[in-house]
């Protein structure tokens, strides 16, 4: 059996060698159009940054060192130009030599993963991009250069990418500023969260430009839509990536709707005998069950190892094309992470769902060192299905999106974080890990709490009915509140019940706690009370959002 397998990095790579631990007898070849396979694409920006000292550290095996272990035929620097898809054969080209050759299949993966957006601006040819080990070389040398002259950086894109890159940009020392024409950093978290990964990016000397665009680029500086000019030694363009399909499309392989290869749950194409995976391909959102585009290194590996059991005569495993989103950043002392769906996409989809939010520490708050982070719940109010979670914070955040996407993949409901049984020992977690937390309040929830989200509360005048109860200490309301709210601490409730006609109310406290204790105590004093999820702290945050949504640039 002789398999062809057309890139050889994330999922190209790992189809090849689980091929070959499944298939010692097969021929396998792989094709790579750059001079380099398997390596850590993930740890590109922090070469830039000098966080990884060796750039052979970003290498993680080579054509030699494939072929000692696992006897696969690999050719650096070989770009297949056609696939004739009834002959089962592929051109390939030989970009040293200038040669063309005509190779034959048994069996074709295709794994080229996905491209750079490249905008159409006026002096776009000067932008950088950052997905191969050439890209990084051209980075990591512009970037001496710029540190050389005026060292400044305009990074144009903030998801996750380009928040790395403005990151290891600003360590080396150059003064970047980062345009995005959402109205946030990193789309994929809701705006309150988004705030404080903003707010951490101020406070490293990162400057931002939000809600506005890049329309020209000179030779040492940009001009965003604003006609704002902004010094640019260096520009990096991270605005995203878009499958490459062109050869797949060109061979009469069907794409799809979101512009990647269209598989089934085999991972075969439209074409006999011809598979794809990782970056290129479309996956399947396991909530809306529509085509969704996931570009992620873990998932190619994923695949990859799929691919290869089919092949192999294996069943197919369960949902191999499908693909919640779990992601993780680092920003500076930040971390964030997300899983499944935003309140944004799910708005979008039309879909109901109640968003809890809550902000623990990250280990037993008595044990030294123990640092808040900022978690929200996603799940549907009638079913309990998780729909996605999200969190920030300088530790323990990872783990708990984790857990998350664990209990998504495992069709666990959002009560049914209460019961997980979760590692704890003070340095590392609490007697009610955060996870277990957001297990409590989705029950309340789910049986009757009443809960409003901070997006949804406007400012209201103190009045006899449909108050605003800030039910925190007096000290703390005089440090700052919600406008038009009136001040009665929950320890003084009872007392002052008469100053609470029936209803309806909004109470709050400072992340929701004692507000659901509140809810709980006016409900049985038969008051009509609904509780602000994540309290003061949550409404602050998106009063922050929106604040950096509005102004343009910080």
């Amino acid at each position: 059996m002789r398999i062809i397998i057309v890139g050889g990095v994330a999922g190209g790579m790992s189809a090849a060698t689980r091929l070959r631990r499944l298939m010692e007898d097969a021929e396998i070849l792989v094709l790579e159009r750059s001079g380099y396979v398997s390596f850590a694409n993930c740890g590109l920006p922090y070469y830039v940054g000098g966080v990884i000292e060796k750039r052979a550290s970003l290498l993680l095996q080579t054509p030699e060192s494939l072929h000692a272990r696992f006897r696969l035929d690999v050719r650096v620097r070989h770009e297949v130009t056609a696939i004739d898809t009834a002959a089962k054969t592929v051109t390939v080209r030989d970009l040293e030599a200038g040669t063309q050759s005509c190779e034959s299949y048994d069996h074709l993966i295709l794994s080229m993963g996905a491209s750079p957006v490249i905008p159409p601006i006026p002096g776009i040819e000067r932008a950088l991009t950052l997905r191969d080990v050439g890209d990084v070389d051209r980075m990591a040398a512009a970037t001496d250069q710029a540190l050389a002259a005026g060292k400044s950086a305009v990074v144009i894109g903030g998801g996750f990418i380009g928040v790395e890159v403005a990151e290891n940009l600003a360590e080396r020392g150059l003064q970047v500023t980062l345009v995005e024409l959402a109205d946030q950093v990193l789309p994929p978290l809701d705006p309150e969260l988004a705030s404080f990964v903003a707010d951490e990016l101020l406070k490293n000397g990162v400057s931002l430009r939000l809600a506005t665009q890049v329309s020209q680029i000179g030779q040492t500086s940009v001009t965003l839509s604003s006609q704002e000019s902004i010094p640019a030694d260096i520009v990096v363009a991270s605005i995203g990536v878009r499958p490459e399909t062109r050869l797949a499309e060109q061979a009469g392989i069907t794409i799809g709707s979101r512009g990647g290869v269209v598989v089934d749950d085999s991972l075969r194409t439209s074409a006999p005998e011809v598979y794809a995976v990782g970056d290129m391909v479309e996956k399947l959102d396991p909530l809306s069950g529509a085509a969704t585009l996931v570009p992620l290194a873990n998932i190619a590996n994923r695949q990859g190892r799929r691919v290869a059991d089919v092949i192999a005569g294996r069943e197919p495993a369960p949902g191999t094309a499908q693909a919640y989103g779990t992601a993780v950043v680092k920003v500076f002392g930040l971390t964030a992470a997300s899983t499944g769906a935003n309140a944004k996409r799910l708005r979008a989809q039309d879909r109901r769902f109640v968003a809890i939010h809550t902000h623990p520490v990250d280990h037993a708050g008595y044990y030294p060192g123990a640092s808040q982070m900022h978690l929200t719940l996603l799940f549907d109010p009638d079913s309990g299905e998780i729909l996605g979670a999200q969190g920030v914070g300088p530790a323990g955040v990872e783990r708990r999106i984790d857990v998350i996407a664990t209990a998504m993949a495992g069709k666990l409901g959002a009560a049914d974080l209460i019961d997980l049984e979760l590692a704890y020992a003070p340095p590392y977690g609490s007697a009610k890990d955060p996870i277990n937390q957001l297990g409590y309040l989705a029950e309340n929830v789910l049986t009757g709490e009443q809960v409003i989200q901070w997006d949804e509360l406007g400012a209201r005048e103190p009045a006899e009915t449909n108050l605003l109860i800030d039910v925190r200490s007096p000290q703390e309301f005089a440090a700052g509140s919600i406008p038009g709210a009136r001040n009665i601490p929950v320890d003084e409730l009872r007392d002052r019940i008469d100053e609470i006609p029936p209803g309806p109310h909004t109470v709050f406290c400072q992340v929701g706690q004692r507000g659901h204790v509140a809810t709980r105590l006016l409900g049985q004093l038969n008051r009509q009370v609904t509780n602000l999820t994540g309290g003061y702290l949550t409404w602050k945050a998106g009063q922050r959002a929106r604040e950096l949504s509005h102004c343009g640039q910080a």
